[in-house]
């Protein structure tokens, strides 16, 4: 995600390569669908709901249906948009490893943990711009707690997809589900404090947030 900025100059200069510009939109349009997704499995293919309706259209249409045979019907388009999840969970898998081995070749000043460590100097040597290192690190530090969820997401996320062969972790498997699913709540108050933090900045003296991550930015 793009980093959100103060209402003025900051420390940091706001230059994004086109790999992490890449991962950022992909990272976006990945984690989008993958909530949709969820969003679907509890409303629209809800079983309990979808049950119903198959049952009173099939019966409208003179078809004879027992509870049984339309929720199998249900439980089949619940499992349809599961691996759609699944598959965008895969590729989230996928986009995190790019991520951390993109950190190791990016230039020195754009590395992520580069900069922490200089905003952390900055807020301890110097009196003048303390408040100002203080709000970017807090920032930052925001970031990597995002990252770090994207870490529990990918790794409980791949413990329930492969769970038939880890068998022998059978017993954990509900309170894996519960870690994914409250990640996926702290991930998406994540993104809407990102995007409140954007949108902010882009309307008072920070512009041009969106349009760097878009064309990378300048070194000025």
């Amino acid at each position: 995600m793009a980093i959100i900025q103060p209402n003025h100059e900051s420390l940091i200069h706001r230059v994004y390569s086109a790999p992490l510009r890449f991962w950022h939109w992909a990272n976006t349009i990945v984690i989008s669908g993958s909530l949709i997704t969820v969003l679907i499995n509890s409303t629209i293919t809800d079983k309990r709901t979808i049950t119903k309706i198959i049952k009173t259209q099939l019966k409208a249409q003179g078809a004879t249906v027992t509870d049984d045979q339309s929720g199998s019907v249900a439980h089949t388009l619940g499992d349809s948009v599961w691996s759609i999840h699944t598959w965008f969970g895969y590729v989230l898998v996928a986009l995190l490893l790019f991520r951390l081995i993109l950190e190791f070749f990016q230039l020195t000043d754009q590395k992520f943990t580069r900069q922490i460590k200089y905003l952390y100097r900055q807020f301890h040597s110097t009196k003048k711009e303390r408040e100002l290192a203080k709000h970017e690190l807090t920032v930052k530090a925001i970031y990597a707690l995002f990252y770090i969820l994207l870490i529990i997401m990918a790794l409980t996320g791949l413990f329930l997809a492969f769970e038939d062969l880890l068998a022998p972790f059978k017993s954990i498997r509900h309170s894996v589900k519960e870690v994914h699913g409250f990640c996926m709540y702290l991930i998406i108050a994540f993104i809407l404090v990102h995007l409140a933090g954007v949108f902010l900045a882009e309307r008072n003296d920070d512009k041009g947030i969106v349009s760097d991550m878009i064309n990378g930015g300048n070194n000025k």
